[in-house]
């Protein structure tokens, strides 16, 4: 997994109790369904998502994703406490350092960012937590990461119920942020129960109730499938005294019943808890959003969380369906319906198959092809969005994925660039090939014409098949 840079200290906060308690360190991730975000409207950025498919993929498994200027993925957890009356409610938000503005600063690079942190009981008064933070990298390539690189972290002791969460994060120099809404429902932890399990990076078990453990959450829970060969996921358990306790631990894929992996794990006892790790193979859960469940050997209560498998750590985060949807115009028909029909136990041994059959360099540890495919669908999603419609999957993104760049591009006759029935011709020498593109609004709504529409889908047959 990629290094992250944690960039705050965590505060420790008392929600309708008169209780003290001293600070500690930090947390992440999402329980079971009852108790996962329901997103609220929320303003949200003018800017487009790069993966807006993926934005709502998170939000959908119950994590808290937002695109635009400053985009984020963040998650919550829920662990129990010392008192009987309260529950620990964890929040870890990712940040790409891209999100963030960064300037010189001696030989290194500094950013800053506001957080502002909201909830609000159903039967109570908000409680505001504000803080401003400051991540430092040590060099210009760190500024412009886009995986899971800067972690803000807050903790805060509740009692159980149901509230409204706002979260706001501001871009400082860059005066550009982005914010969301969510309600929640704060379960009560009590004897027999388990902690919403969390992935990890690292992680110190915690052993008693009135600390937290030292950990270094992953609040997106995504992995590569052949580079990441396990992901590791907290759990502690609040039962009497033993040597140790039996989890059911299981891994579902999507809108299945059946697991695509299943293990029963036992957590050792740390002084005042049972708690540890429990590693997860990643080769055997094919890719796509999949769901974790953990319950107490001869208990009923399950608790949940998300986890995703991607294709590779610069490829889209999707379903599995949505992701073979992506590959429309860079693997054959037949290629493609193998992957589709391909069972979620098997998915890992078909997908390194086609990876074999499209690799134009074997001896290198990239597809560079699928590289480049996946670079032109980001480029097209940044160049050619049109209103309504993902920059990708308009004619004029779709062109440019499967083919690429023209070799020559011209608008015949223009005068007025609002004028309807404006046309762009895009040349594409080595396929023997003019694709002519209206604009039949004046509103840079681009169609290809019937015919260059035709010669554009037999090239493609042409080409995937062979």
């Amino acid at each position: 997994m990629s290094r992250v840079v944690i960039s705050s200290w965590l505060q420790l906060v008392l929600i309708g109790l008169s209780i003290a308690c001293g600070p500690s360190h930090p947390p992440a991730q999402t329980p079971a369904p009852d108790q996962q975000p329901v997103h609220r409207t929320a303003p949200s950025s003018q800017a487009a998502p790069s993966q807006p498919e993926a934005v709502q993929l998170y939000r959908r498994m119950g994590l808290l994703a937002e695109g635009g200027d400053t985009p984020f993925v963040g998650s919550v957890s829920f662990l129990g406490s010392k008192f009987a009356d309260s529950t620990l409610f964890m929040l870890t938000v990712s940040v790409p350092t891209r999100g963030l503005t960064f300037v010189r600063e001696n030989d290194r690079y500094r950013a800053s960012y506001s957080a502002t942190l909201s909830l609000t009981p159903s039967n109570g008064v908000a409680r505001r937590f504000e803080s401003h933070q400051i991540v430092r990298v040590a060099a210009f390539k760190e500024t412009s990461r886009s995986d899971e690189s800067v972690l803000y972290q807050q903790i805060i002791l509740v009692q159980p119920g149901t509230y409204d969460l706002d979260l706001a994060l501001r871009d400082d120099a860059g005066a550009k942020g982005s914010s969301i809404a969510a309600s929640l429902n704060v379960p009560r932890i009590s004897v027999g129960s388990l902690s919403s399990p969390i992935p990890i990076y690292e992680v110190v078990p915690r052993s008693r109730l009135d600390s937290l453990p030292r950990i270094v959450p992953t609040p997106k829970a995504t992995f590569a499938l052949g580079q990441d060969s396990a992901l590791s996921v907290y759990l502690e358990a609040y039962a009497p005294n033993g040597p140790s306790l039996s989890i059911r631990t299981a891994v579902f894929g999507e809108n299945t019943s059946i697991p695509v992996w299943s293990d029963t794990v036992s957590l050792a006892w740390h002084g005042a808890l049972f708690s540890g790790v429990v590693n997860v193979p990643v080769a055997r859960l094919g890719v796509g959003a999949l769901t974790m469940t953990a319950v107490i050997t001869g208990h009923a209560d399950t608790t949940k969380t998300p986890i995703f498998v991607t294709f590779g750590e610069d490829l889209p985060v999707a379903t599995f369906n949505e992701m073979v949807s992506y590959l429309r115009y860079f693997g054959s028909s037949a290629r493609l319906q193998a992957l589709r029909d391909a069972p979620p136990n098997a998915r890992a041994g078909v997908w390194a198959a086609f990876l074999r059959e499209t690799d134009p360099d074997p001896a290198t540890p990239v597809n560079e092809a699928l590289r480049d495919y996946f670079g032109r669908i980001a480029q097209a999603n940044a160049r050619f969005r049109e209103e309504g419609e993902i920059g990708w999957l308009t004619d004029r993104g779709r062109v440019f994925v499967a083919l690429g760049a023209p070799d020559q591009y011209y608008e015949p006759n223009t005068t007025d660039m609002n004028q309807r029935g404006r046309a762009q011709v895009w040349d594409y020498r080595r396929h023997r090939l003019q694709v002519v593109f209206i604009d039949q609004t004046g509103f840079g709504r681009w169609r290809m014409t019937v015919g260059s529409e035709a010669e554009f889908e037999a090239l493609v047959r042409r080409e995937l098949s062979r």
